[in-house]
């Protein structure tokens, strides 16, 4: 008896053993042939430099469907892998709905602290229900702590498509934050002051995301009407330098001392446009209307000589975002949207990391950028409008009510036009074989390798305001839509001065199987009966043959 029970009690302390060890060591199998599963070289450096204890804490336990539930699971298991890396890395699971609190107190407790809540529409069994999710984490060393985005929404997705751009960047999301709380801050960002750029309320969102990564300091070009030289040497101390939508004119001198800046290896993320139009003054003005004008910043040579040329014109697009105008008094006050194709959702069909997974891009009165032929540079479209565009030119005189009562979209067809330009590789200076405005013995004609990206619209960094400030830049509190101008933006700065390699994480693709859900619906019947039915049929075989067998053997 006891040597029939030898290979039982072997087989059961064998998966005893087996669990044991599953405790002290993870890992996980990546069969797919993209290894799409297997963390980066940049993440285990990450990883492994933490060296005191971060904890993570994830908000996404609970009762979700099942596409949402894999991104559950897919968080769960990048974690556990973090963990098995590295045991300071620890982290738990928190339903924020069970609590005695009311959902919606939960919600706008989140909602302050920066992290917005999602409503979801979610069709199951054929019905279509929304379900409050709340798709943050937070990661905390000491006293830093760091704020996880776990969901990727494009506004055109399903949610089969929103999960596999969601699991897509959950690596980066957490690498990223990690790499905030374990290392010191290197780089530091100039924001250009002094030519009438966005005032620091309109793009406090942008900065204070900067911040977390980097060193952020206001700089003014004013000194270079008494000492350019020294002007230039000031800013060559800062690794990248923003324009965020400048409406004043650059002298000779400014422009100069931008231009050396670039050639000595600096780098630029310029938002400017060729028009100078405010939605603002349509509704300020009495008679609702403005005057779109071409605006001269003198910057005409400076980028032709890059290799770009913004036109003054205005891009008008079938896809784009509503104008949301109030109509009523009071409390009969109904917000309605109104089609505005002033407002381009650019997107780009190039693979690149700055653009790759994020969110369709909100634009106001852009301007088309056209790319001319420069050796030694390279130029990638991040961003362009649909097919479904045309062009106005200007001067124009634009009215309101005429522009929201039109009823017929004429003459949309003139093909994507570029609004957003990365340049890259040797520049050549503005002022090659040109009468320099200033006297500068370490002039260089050429720059080494350097990059510059160019966006032809300032209003892409302008966030909104709400009662308790300013709201995070691309999100739109009429309509609950987030849009990925933020994380265009990050990812520019990110990628011009990325030196650990973060980004990349951005190139990896997941692709899940999911359930077709309206098929599911329809045979539903069918595969219970088959799942309930079939192991019964098994078993009453299995028992028949079982029963003839001994009948047979005890009949001799």
């Amino acid at each position: 008896m006891l040597k029939n029970l030898k290979p039982l009690l072997l087989f059961v302390l064998g998966i005893v053993l087996i669990n044991i060890l599953g405790n002290f060591f993870f890992y996980r199998f990546d069969l797919t042939s993209a290894q799409q599963y297997t963390l980066s070289n940049n993440t285990k450096n990450i990883i492994s430099d933490v060296t005191e204890p971060v904890a993570i804490r994830v908000f996404l336990r609970g009762d979700f469907p099942g596409e949402f539930k894999r991104l559950q699971l897919e968080t769960q298991y990048l974690l556990e892998e973090f963990a098995a890396l590295n045991k300071n890395v620890k982290f738990e699971f928190i339903n924020p709905l069970n609590q005695e609190e009311d959902a919606q107190q939960v919600a706008q407790r989140f909602y302050q602290a920066g992290m917005t809540p999602e409503s979801l529409n979610i069709r199951e069994n054929g019905k279509l229900t929304e379900r409050l999710m709340f798709p943050w984490a937070v990661a905390e060393l000491n006293d830093k702590q760091v704020k996880i985005p776990l969901l990727k929404k494009n506004i055109t997705s399903s949610n089969e498509e929103i999960v596999n751009l969601s699991i897509a960047n959950l690596e980066y999301n957490f690498a990223s934050a990690l790499n905030q709380l374990v290392y010191e801050k290197t780089k530091k960002i100039a924001v250009m002051r002094g030519n009438g750029e966005l005032a620091d309320p309109h793009i406090a969102d942008f900065v204070n995301s900067l911040k977390e990564f980097y060193y952020i300091a206001p700089f003014t070009l004013d000194s270079t009407v008494v000492n350019p030289i020294k002007t230039l040497k000031q800013l060559e101390g800062f690794d990248l330098v923003i324009e965020a939508k400048p409406s004043m004119a650059f002298t000779e001198k400014e422009k100069f001392v931008l231009d050396q800046y670039l050639m000595q290896g600096g780098k630029m993320l310029w938002l400017t446009e060729g028009v100078i139009i405010e939605k603002d003054s349509l509704f300020s003005n009495p008679e609702k209307t403005a005057l779109a004008m071409p605006k001269n910043l003198n910057l005409q040579d400076y980028f032709f000589s890059y290799g770009i040329r913004i036109n003054p014109s205005l891009v008008q697009d079938l896809v784009s975002a509503p104008l949301i105008l109030a109509q009523g008094e009071g409390n009969n006050t109904q917000f309605k949207p109104i089609p505005w194709f002033y407002s381009p959702l650019a997107i780009s069909t190039n693979n690149h990391p700055i653009i790759k997974n994020i969110e369709a891009v909100k634009l106001e009165f852009s301007s088309p950028i056209d790319t001319l032929e420069r050796k030694g540079l390279k130029k990638t479209i991040l961003l362009h409008s649909s097919p479904k565009t045309k062009l106005e030119q200007v001067p124009s005189l634009l009215n309101l009510q005429e522009l929201v009562s039109q009823t017929e979209a004429k003459g949309f067809n003139q093909g994507t036009k570029n609004i957003g330009v990365l340049i890259e590789g040797k520049f050549k200076s503005v002022y090659d074989k040109r009468i320099k405005p200033v006297d500068y013995k370490d002039y260089r004609e050429s720059s080494d390798s350097t990059q510059m990206v160019v966006i032809a619209d300032g209003d892409i960094v302008k966030n909104e305001f709400g009662r308790n400030g300013p709201i995070e830049l691309g999100f739109d509190r009429f309509t609950g839509t987030t849009y990925g101008n933020k994380s265009l933006l990050i990812n520019a700065v990110n990628y011009m001065l990325d030196d650990k390699g973060l980004l990349a994480l951005r190139s990896k693709d997941v692709k899940l199987a999911f359930l077709n859900t309206e098929k599911v619906a329809q045979e539903r019947l069918t595969w219970q009966l088959l799942n309930l039915g079939l192991p019964l049929l098994i078993l009453t075989i299995a028992a028949a043959i079982y029963y003839n067998l001994r009948k047979r053997k005890y009949a001799r």
